[in-house]
């Protein structure tokens, strides 16, 4: 059984490439997760986790992380991601929710802090914060956007 992580990072990134999968390699070095191997992961914020002031990750580990990503290779389209985590009580598990749209930073925002307040509705509660991360990027070439939670850990 793997260990459940204690800390959690909002990380974003955006970038152009010659490529869709360039792009996304340039956005994940953008937002900090480049040289390691990403695990995707559903929506579960695990109790106890707590923001990470710096994340430092080893190069080649593996992380588990929440994300969207959205690449565009039409000049001029404006593309955005966001990442949210809604935070219950102490001890209680959390939400994460990503979302990516053709639109702006502040749309996408205000999208998922709407799907965060649902996800805690569909359990019977409410978060007592929504910590948000957003980035946004107007295509050039061949354009990406990246927003995701990592999952770490740490004393």
């Amino acid at each position: 059984m793997l260990p459940v992580p204690n800390r959690f990072a909002l990380v974003t990134g955006r970038a152009e490439g010659e490529t869709p999968l360039t792009a996304f390699d340039a956005a994940l070095l953008d937002a900090g997760v480049a040289n390691v191997n990403l695990i995707k992961v559903s929506s579960i914020l695990p109790p106890h986790a707590q923001p990470l002031a710096e994340l430092v990750l080893p190069p080649g580990a593996l992380v588990p992380i929440a994300y969207g990503r959205l690449v565009s290779a039409e000049p001029g389209t404006r593309i955005a991601a966001a990442v949210a985590v809604g935070r219950d009580e102490p001890g209680r598990f959390g939400m994460i929710m990503e979302h990516t749209a053709y639109a702006s930073a502040s749309e996408v925002e205000a999208t998922i802090r709407r799907m965060v307040e649902e996800s805690f509705t569909i359990r019977g509660g409410r978060p007592r914060e929504i910590l948000v991360r957003s980035v946004e990027h107007v295509v050039e070439r061949c354009g990406c956007v990246f927003a995701g939670c990592v999952l770490w850990y740490g004393g």
